[in-house]
């Protein structure tokens, strides 16, 4: 017979409701633990990261930007006439002359146009001979005509001045003497008024030759516009250089304005410059530049700085000083390094991969020997193609990851391996 025992039961019971609370608080425990554990930081290889070491001391300002060779005189030449591309003597990278002929048009209504003024001016020169011949016949009566009256208005004073002798002696009677002077009076105004007939003709003949001249002159002015104008067709380079280019093909039709060819002199090159918009504000005339030609480097000043920003970028003009390598001509590629400003003490540190001028960023800083970094925050200042001044968060002789960071933006240190 079985005897019951109820308080071996109780107490077993118990047992179970103290291991299973004990593991309840235990796993509560661990839970908080594992909660409230802060992540590991992550490991890096030291190889992949880029760093510096902050300094103290005199910082050269510069900016660069990439840009290409162009000629300083540049000739673009059009036509000012419609036109058919006839021939193409030259090809680009010649060397061409003033009066090289580089591209021949035709247009037959302006050569049909020349024709016809030079017949007219023809016509006007036969015009004007034979106006000036008339007007010298003319003219010619005319004096002969003034000649004969002054003649006999002479003869009748003469005749008169031997009457009055005559008179006088009682040989003729008084009114044969008045009728001698009357007729000697009215042969002298006669001869007065021919004179000035003579003279009126001449004026008259004057004008009507300046009249016909002018028309000769206008006549010569229009053959002289239309033989510039067929000229015009024979398109040339007027100015010594190398063809660089020519966009047009035989047979293509042209408009007036329309570039037919580039003409530039070789010899005298300058370098244009694409610098970024946000570097550019620095810039000015007259500072000292550096141009890479990938065969050595050219000394320059700043020309000209373009007054408009083009995709993204500010053109700027370097006039080179120094004599430029060979194997350098137009449209090379090369870079310039333009000197802004010379900082003579301050703290700067190479230029990160991220952050801006005069703006506030976190850099990772090396602690324990190299062995981990930190982030901080840093206020940076002015900066060059190379370098950066710092205002605020570091010291001499801290160094700091310039490399891309991004990557570890949540986390506030990492390990260095």
């Amino acid at each position: 017979m079985d005897i019951q025992r109820p308080d071996q039961s109780r107490k077993r019971r118990n047992q179970r409701i103290a291991w299973a609370a004990l593991g309840v608080l235990v796993i509560g425990v661990i839970s908080y633990i594992i909660y409230h554990l802060k992540p590991a930081a992550p490991s890096v290889e030291r190889e992949t990261v880029w760093v510096d070491t902050v300094q103290r001391g005199p910082m050269l300002r510069q900016v660069r930007g990439p840009g290409t060779l162009v000629p300083v005189d540049i000739r673009w030449l059009s036509t000012s006439q419609d036109g058919r591309v006839e021939r193409i003597p030259s090809l680009p990278g010649v060397p061409v002359e003033p009066d090289t002929i580089l591209v021949e048009l035709s247009n037959p209504e302006l050569e049909q146009g020349l024709r016809d003024a030079e017949s007219q001016l023809t016509g006007a020169n036969a015009d004007f001979e034979d106006l000036r011949a008339r007007l010298e016949s003319d003219v010619l009566n005319q004096r002969s005509q003034a000649a004969a009256i002054d003649s006999q208005a002479q003869e009748a004073k003469l005749q008169a001045e031997a009457n009055q002798q005559l008179a006088k002696d009682g040989l003729i009677p008084d009114l044969t003497l008045r009728l001698s002077r009357l007729r000697a009076d009215q042969l002298g105004r006669q001869a007065g008024i021919e004179a000035e007939r003579v003279t009126k003709s001449n004026q008259s003949a004057a004008a009507q030759l300046s009249a016909q001249r002018a028309r000769v002159e206008q006549a010569q002015a229009l053959v002289e516009l239309r033989r510039r104008q067929v000229d015009g067709l024979r398109v040339r380079a007027g100015i010594s250089g190398i063809l660089q280019e020519l966009p047009v093909q035989v047979g293509q039709r042209v408009t007036p304005g329309t570039n037919l060819a580039r003409v530039a002199r070789p010899g005298e090159l300058k370098a244009e410059l694409r610098i970024p918009e946000t570097q550019a504000k620095d810039i000015v005339v007259g500072q000292t530049a550096s141009i890479d030609t990938r065969n050595g480097l050219v000394a320059g000043r700043v020309a000209r700085i373009a007054p408009s920003v083009q995709e993204g970028t500010v053109t700027v003009d370097v006039a080179l000083t120094a004599a430029l390598p060979k194997g350098a001509r137009p449209d090379l590629s090369v870079d310039g390094t333009i000197e802004i400003e010379r900082l003579p003490d301050v703290l700067f540190v190479g230029r990160p991969a991220y952050g801006q001028p005069n703006s506030k960023v976190e850099m990772f800083k090396l602690v324990e020997g190299g062995k981990a970094a930190v982030k901080v925050p840093v206020q940076l200042g002015r900066s060059s193609v190379n370098t950066i001044e710092l205002v605020s968060g570091l010291q001499v002789g801290d160094q700091v990851i310039l490399s891309d960071t991004s990557a570890w933006d949540n986390v506030n240190r990492i390990k260095l391996d």
